[in-house]
C-alpha cells in the first residue's frame, strides 16, 4: 500500500490524516528529511504560516521538498500550506518571515479575509471535481493575487476571487477541505500521486531495457 505523508508541524495534520485513512490510504506524519523517502506524496496542512516555515528550516526539510518537487513529487497544500507553497507571499508584517517553497508561480496575501471571527463557509465550483459544489471551510485564509503562467485556478469566489489552483503535481487551497465529509480533493490528489507513480516506474523499465 502507498503511503502518504502529512507535515505534522503544526496546524490541522491530524484532520488530514483522518482523511486519508478513511479513502484506505496509508496516511504517516512526516517531521523529517528522511521520512519523505518512504512516502509517495505530501500534504502540508493549515495552521500558522510563519511557524510552519520556521520549522521547515530548522528542520531542513526545504530543500529536500524544493528537490522533490522540480521531479514530480506531488504536493498539496491547505490554508497555510497554500502560503508556503506560493512563489511570493504579501501581507507579512516587518515582525513576520516566511521560508517559502516558492513551487507554485502565484502570488498569495496571507490572512486576506480577517481575522478568525471572519471566518466563512461557501459553496464553490471546482473545475477538477465537478458536480455538486464543494463546501468550503475558510478559517483565516490566505487568497491568490496573481497567477503566472503554467497555473491553473481550480476555484474562484463569486467575486473572482482565485482560492484554488494546480501546477504540474502541486495542489493548493486556500481553505480547510479536511474539515468536511467531502473526501473529493483529498482524491484528486491521491490521482496525481497514482499518475507520478506510474510515470515513475515506466522510466525505471525503460531505464532497465536501456542498461
Amino acid at each position: 500500500m502507498k503511503k502518504i505523508g502529512v507535515l505534522a508541524m503544526q496546524g490541522a495534520f491530524a484532520e488530514h490524516i483522518e482523511a486519508l485513512r478513511r479513502l484506505g490510504v496509508a496516511a504517516v506524519p512526516v517531521r523529517l528529511p528522511g521520512e519523505l523517502k518512504e512516502v509517495k506524496g505530501l500534504i502540508i496542512p493549515g495552521g500558522e504560516s510563519t511557524t510552519i516555515g520556521k520549522l521547515l528550516g530548522e528542520y531542513r526539510l526545504v530543500g529536500e521538498l524544493k528537490k522533490l518537487i522540480a521531479k514530480g513529487f506531488p504536493v498539496f497544500g491547505t490554508c497555510a500550506g497554500m502560503v508556503l507553497l506560493a512563489k511570493e507571499v504579501r501581507g507579512l508584517d516587518g515582525n513576520h518571515s516566511v521560508e517559502l517553497l516558492g513551487a507554485m508561480d502565484i502570488a498569495v496575501r496571507r490572512n486576506a479575509f480577517g481575522r478568525q471571527v471572519d471566518s466563512f463557509e461557501t459553496d464553490l465550483d471546482i473545475s477538477v471535481l465537478g458536480p455538486p459544489s464543494f463546501h468550503a471551510v475558510f478559517i483565516r485564509a490566505p487568497r491568490i493575487e496573481k497567477v503566472g503562467r503554467g497555473v491553473e485556478v481550480l476555484a474562484s469566489l463569486a467575486d473572482g476571487t482565485p482560492v484554488a489552483a494546480r501546477q504540474g503535481n502541486v495542489v493548493a487551497t486556500a481553505f480547510h477541505p479536511e474539515l468536511t465529509a467531502d473526501l473529493r480533493l483529498h482524491k484528486h490528489f491521491l490521482s496525481l500521486v497514482d499518475g507520478n507513480t506510474r510515470e515513475s516506474q515506466h522510466e525505471q523499465g525503460n531505464a532497465q531495457q536501456e542498461a
